[in-house]
């Protein structure tokens, strides 16, 4: 269908918008506001009409642009969508502008520079998320690095330059091996079949045609290249530590940002280049694989429940969910495949919302400790309503989004023939401690006796209530209606699990 080029508009739009603002005098906070914002909800119309445009009964990629770039070396300008991404970019389109919004007020310094910085990782999100061309894909994958990093280490809390460093030397080590991994299929699929290429489509078509066949010994050594690259940014444990340092130093506003969408690039990418292209490898490795992803279920759970920082408790709490969603895409069928996106969706929504609930909470009490608040309800009853369905939405209460994914990646587990009970009834437990740390988090918050600081606390302003309501909305309409959800990824989530049920089968 020829249709104008939505991706290409999305992925440059909040990328000009920034230019524009970066140009703009300092002193004119108003007008860089306004162009920041116009440029998020351009892009959210651009990215609704991606919606508009895809086809939920193909499973392939869909609204592809494609321009040669250096043609000589496989290289182009490509990028697409499938039922994997779609939902990755609606959302990259939906935050951005909220965090935009969410910074208005909260950001004391530089705030110019803050917005040019949202607006640029938004961008590379985008890149990421439809990105058809491997080198292209690790490009974008590489820049977000930079705003990440900016925005932890200018506006980010007292640890705010060590989180920076330890981001940036994390993630970039995982990128070396993400590159090797690159590099080699190409040179791998250029030396079997005469064409030296980057497109992931090619080299997919190649892969189930027979033209390129890989020994075990090769593959699995350019999978666990592509793994570890991923694992790192995902991440996996044990190599979380740098998330959870992040995340506790991120600006309240630009975490919804860090914490909904760039922990999902590397989740993204071991669904997409680990699984789709080496099905037989994951099914090898899913349990090996799925035990570590268990462990980070558990293992942050407890965690999580220890900490008396707000936003520590938090980062942990999203290191527990990535634990599921990994364990969904290794259940290598199309529930736990489908369930996994999901949860990439919903624990963004839910998840970046608290992390705005804490910012606000800090604003009133200028601390994230649990001990210094209590009895918030009384003062602020809005704010502990919304706050409350946000927990709830988290710890996966039925009605809410967070329910119907986590079954998904339940039930995928349970029914893997790699996997099974034995690591679905983990992880259920994870669930239920979930629902432990998040309701201790809330009561100790909002219910008890108020200390006399926040006695005549204020409830939430209109920008905040229109903030939460706004992440609220979709938190209760995915629970509702989850097929609005799950119903475009299923073909997509049928095809990629498609390969590695039949090497299962045949085991």
């Amino acid at each position: 269908m020829n249709v104008a080029p939505l991706l290409s508009l999305m992925i440059w739009l909040p990328a000009l918008g920034a230019l524009v603002v970066a140009v703009l005098p300092r002193e004119r906070v108003a007008a860089q506001r306004s162009v920041s914002m116009s440029a998020a909800l351009l892009t959210l119309v651009a990215a609704l009409g991606v919606v508009f445009f895809f086809d939920p009964a193909h499973a392939g990629f869909q609204l592809v642009e494609s321009v040669a770039w250096i043609p000589s070396w496989g290289i182009s300008y490509t990028v697409s969508v499938d039922g994997i991404s779609l939902w990755l970019v609606v959302l990259t389109a939906f935050l951005t502008p909220v965090a935009l919004a969410a910074s208005w007020g909260t950001v004391e310094r530089q705030e110019r520079a803050f917005h040019a910085l949202v607006l640029l990782l938004a961008s590379g999100l985008f890149g990421v998320f439809t990105a058809q061309d491997m080198l292209l894909f690790y490009m974008f994958f590489e820049f977000t690095l930079v705003p990440t990093a900016l925005l932890i280490g200018i506006w980010g809390g007292t640890e705010r330059r060590y989180a920076a460093i330890k981001f940036f030397a994390y993630t970039f080590t995982g990128s070396v091996f993400l590159l090797l991994g690159i590099i080699g299929l190409y040179l791998l699929h250029g030396q079997a079949t005469g064409v030296y290429t980057f497109d992931i489509a090619t080299i997919l078509a190649s892969l189930q045609l027979g033209t390129l066949q890989l020994n075990p010994a090769a593959e699995r050594l350019i999978f666990g290249l592509f793994f570890i690259g991923f694992a790192v940014k995902t991440p996996i444990w044990p190599f979380h530590t740098w998330m959870t340092t992040a995340h506790a130093a991120a600006p309240s506003s630009g975490a919804i940002d860090i914490v909904g969408l760039l922990i999902k690039i590397g989740a993204y990418g071991l669904i997409r280049y680990t699984i789709q292209l080496f099905p037989a490898t994951a099914a090898w490795a899913a349990p090996a694989i799925s035990v570590l992803a268990v462990i980070g279920v558990l293992y942050a759970a407890w965690i999580a429940y220890q900490q008396t920082d707000m936003k520590r408790l938090l980062a942990y709490a999203s290191v527990s969910h990535l634990g599921l969603i990994v364990l969904g895409m290794f259940a290598l069928n199309p529930q736990g495949i489908a369930g996994s996106v999901a949860h990439m969706v919903n624990s963004a929504l839910t998840t970046g919302a608290l992390f705005l609930v804490v910012g606000m909470l800090v604003a009133r009490r200028g601390s994230r400790e649990l001990k210094s608040y209590g009895g918030l309800w009384k003062s602020t009853p809005v704010l502990g309503n919304l706050t409350l369905i946000l927990v709830l939405g988290s710890i996966g209460l039925p009605g809410l989004n967070g329910f119907v994914s986590e079954f998904a990646v339940l039930q995928g587990a349970w029914r893997s023939p790699g996997l099974g009970w034995r690591y679905a009834l983990p992880a259920l437990l994870g669930a239920v401690l979930a629902a432990v740390y998040l309701l201790h988090m809330y009561r100790m918050a909002f219910m008890g006796d108020a200390p006399p600081e926040l006695a005549q606390a204020p409830d939430v302003r209109p920008r905040e209530l229109a903030l939460l309501i706004i992440m609220a909305t979709p938190v209760v309409v995915f629970g509702l209606y989850p097929n609005l959800l799950f119903g475009p990824m299923q073909q997509s989530a049928t095809q990629i699990a498609g390969g590695a049920l039949q090497y299962l089968a045949s085991r």
